[in-house]
């Protein structure tokens, strides 16, 4: 799962939110800083709700990408997908595909519950706008296997740099899967990339519902209901 699938049934719990993010955000500050459930687990009845909800959000993210990439879903759409890069990209026999097989099930869910209801997407960025970066920051490097210093920054610009609202759209999502190539140090995929990437969405909305957690779910039902019950704009 990514950012926003892990986040959409906690909008409500910023604290919490931010939790469920610390993983993946480690993976771009330092590879090598890692956030286990189990440190996180010594902090759950901490006297302070702020960090309490830190670390549950942290123990649920393993939680949900331990059962989501246990599904059937995720496993057929990560080989569907690495078997359309090898088609696209027939003269890359390395990583890359089986890579950008997984990381765009992952990618496209997130875009497929922002399509959805982007008024959610705006939810969660305020939530994590609302947070003090300066505890974020103590609370992590007191449970994770190495410190950074970068926390305000780096929230500051997580922020300013709303990137998730790319993935609706298939070019923004192409520059975007770039700067993650960048960043793993894998080659730069070319524009014919993008013809894989329509049908790739349209698999993973049919599968969505195999994907997320029963609490995710439940929230995605709470959002329908409420569209509906919204009176028509006069």
């Amino acid at each position: 799962m990514n950012y926003f699938a892990h986040a959409l049934p906690f909008l409500d719990r910023p604290y919490f939110v931010v939790g469920t993010a610390v993983p993946d955000w480690l993976s771009v500050i330092d590879r090598k800083m890692r956030v286990r459930s189990r440190a996180a687990q010594t902090l759950v009845g901490d006297e302070d709700p702020r960090v309490a909800a830190v670390a549950e959000g942290i123990i649920r993210h393993h939680e949900d990408d331990r059962w989501f990439h246990q599904t059937r879903a995720f496993a057929e759409l990560s080989l569907d997908f690495s078997v359309a890069v090898r088609q696209v990209l027939p003269q890359d026999h390395g990583f890359r595909p089986s890579f950008l097989g997984h990381i765009l099930v992952e990618i496209l869910l997130d875009a497929t519950l922002i399509a959805d209801a982007p008024a959610r997407l705006e939810a969660y960025y305020e939530a994590l706008r609302s947070v003090d970066p300066q505890l974020v920051g103590r609370v992590v490097n007191r449970l994770a296997t190495r410190s950074s210093d970068i926390w305000s920054a780096f929230l500051s610009r997580f922020c300013a740099e709303p990137f998730l609202y790319d993935y609706l759209e298939d070019a923004k999502l192409l520059a975007r899967l770039n700067h993650v190539m960048r960043r793993v140090q894998l080659p730069m995929l070319p524009g014919e990339f993008l013809t894989i990437l329509p049908a790739a969405r349209l698999a993973v909305g049919r599968r969505r519902a195999e994907l997320l957690t029963p609490s995710c779910i439940e929230k995605q039902e709470s959002v329908t209901r409420d569209t509906e019950r919204r009176p028509p704009d006069l």
